[in-house]
């Protein structure tokens, strides 16, 4: 879990995310928490990406005018070979995007495929959309963008 940054300046938020991806190993930019993965869209410092299936979206929920490239797709969640040109498509090597999927899992591996294909500045979503299970095996109940109260639509 990413350590919430809000209080600090948006150049030092990203910076320390940065230095705690580096401290981890991480093969991309670094996590942030979802509060402050959207004061950075918000303040147009970056663009989010939301990388769960195109049902997922539809039917649990997405981020108003956040960017649609999947990272894998169908019930089994195959994986988009096409993921990476994809998001060429639709964002600059050079930007920084905020990768989101349900937990935070499939957006770093998204995250980490991005990197390797030359994006500067991936970021991912630390909690996700819907957050963690927890013991009852339910989701958004202890953390994820839904249940930090940020602006979420649903079809």
């Amino acid at each position: 879990m990413a350590a919430v940054l809000a209080d600090l300046p948006l150049d030092a938020a990203i910076e320390q995310a940065r230095i705690e991806a580096n401290q981890l190993g991480l093969a991309y930019a670094g996590k942030l928490a979802p509060v402050d993965a959207w004061r950075l869209v918000q303040q147009g410092v970056a663009r989010l990406v939301d990388v769960r299936s195109a049902e997922e979206r539809k039917f649990v929920g997405h981020v108003p005018d956040s960017l649609h490239v999947a990272w894998a797709s169908g019930t089994a969640l195959t994986r988009n070979p096409r993921f990476v040109r994809e998001l060429e498509a639709k964002v600059k090597k050079t930007e920084l995007v905020i990768l989101l999927c349900r937990s935070g899992k499939r957006s770093a591996l998204a995250a980490e495929a991005a990197t390797k294909a030359g994006f500067t500045s991936v970021f991912n979503v630390s909690e996700g959309f819907e957050g963690d299970i927890n013991e009852d095996q339910h989701r958004g109940f202890s953390n994820g963008w839904r249940f930090r109260d940020l602006p979420w639509v649903q079809d």
